[in-house]
């Protein structure tokens, strides 16, 4: 039984801490609340993790030290930097393997498929921070600083992304929905579940160490698609779908911290935005949870 520690109570942190828990793992999660999943394995604390005293105390003895934050977007240039500081050196004094949960940010726009030799090209400072930040992990474990490894997913299925936040609700109640999205366009949406699984695979196998990993995902579906197998599963009517137009967003991003922050990825929503994670599903043999079975689990329960 090794100890696990778990830097966010988000939903990648949950389901990561409740799987190594269900693992016969110790696991102790850290949050600003002290928030997270309750179970006799996990330990909650509420810490603040750019404190690197704080967090490497908290680190000592772990096999592994996950960083599952999730700051806001609109905050990212404030809040990562001394998080993503204080993360290095915790892995540094503890020992602890340094797994993080990110994303596909740091490649930017991209006219094909992602695969594991795609490079991170991405050009807006907001996304080039996601890919300095595995950048200055990767170095330190060169130099024999630490071990470090990274998993990248797409848009989550069960909580926040497009999907889960614009969608699902008005899909449910059949209502006509705004989408700030192509309806008809490509796009990978990986399970919070996968992400979980392969950020722990990765955290212990020592062949992920140094490198970065895509999250198994399914094939890509448009949103329209997405949309119409969600509420087939649920029995609710066709979703009614409307797309919102670049001006629209634009001006909406002026009142909400969030819309704004899609103008950024816009990019990601109109024009083919695809995961190919052959190379990670070969190398640890893992599989993609079905995609009919990951929308179903956000189905409301009676």
């Amino acid at each position: 039984m090794s100890l696990h520690v778990i830097v966010g109570a988000g939903a990648v942190g949950t389901a990561t801490a409740t799987l190594l828990a269900e693992r016969g793992e110790r696991v102790r999660v850290l949050s600003r609340r002290g928030g997270g999943p309750q179970h006799p394995a996990i330990e909650r604390i509420a810490a603040d993790a750019t404190d690197a005293d704080r967090l490497s105390a908290l680190a000592s003895g772990a096999a592994a030290l996950y960083n599952c934050a999730n700051p806001p977007y609109h905050q990212w240039l404030t809040d990562w930097p001394p998080l993503a500081t204080a993360l290095l050196t915790a892995a540094e004094r503890s020992g602890a393997v340094l797994a993080t949960a990110s994303n596909l940010y740091g490649y930017g726009p991209v006219d094909a498929p992602i695969t594991a030799s795609t490079p991170l090209a991405a050009t807006h400072p907001k996304l080039k921070l996601r890919a300095q930040m595995w950048l200055d992990a990767q170095a330190a474990h060169q130099a024999g600083r630490i071990r470090a490894t990274e998993v990248r997913a797409s848009d989550y299925i069960e909580a926040n992304s497009l999907f889960s936040i614009v969608l699902v609700k008005p899909l449910l109640a059949g209502k006509r929905t705004y989408v700030p999205a192509a309806l008809d366009v490509p796009h990978s949406w990986t399970s919070i579940t996968d992400v979980a699984a392969t950020l722990i695979v990765a955290a212990t196998t020592e062949q992920a160490w140094g490198r970065a990993w895509l999250v198994p995902t399914n094939p890509p579906l448009t949103v329209r698609e997405i949309s119409t197998r969600f509420t087939t599963l649920a029995h609710a009517p066709a979703p009614k779908l409307t797309s919102l137009p670049y001006a629209v967003l634009w001006t909406s991003g002026l009142f909400s911290p969030t819309l704004r922050e899609l103008r950024i990825t816009n990019y990601q929503w109109t024009r083919p935005f695809v995961v190919d994670s052959t190379y990670t599903e070969q190398t640890f043999r893992l599989t993609r949870t079905p995609i009919d079975q990951a929308l179903a689990s956000i189905l409301p329960t009676t």
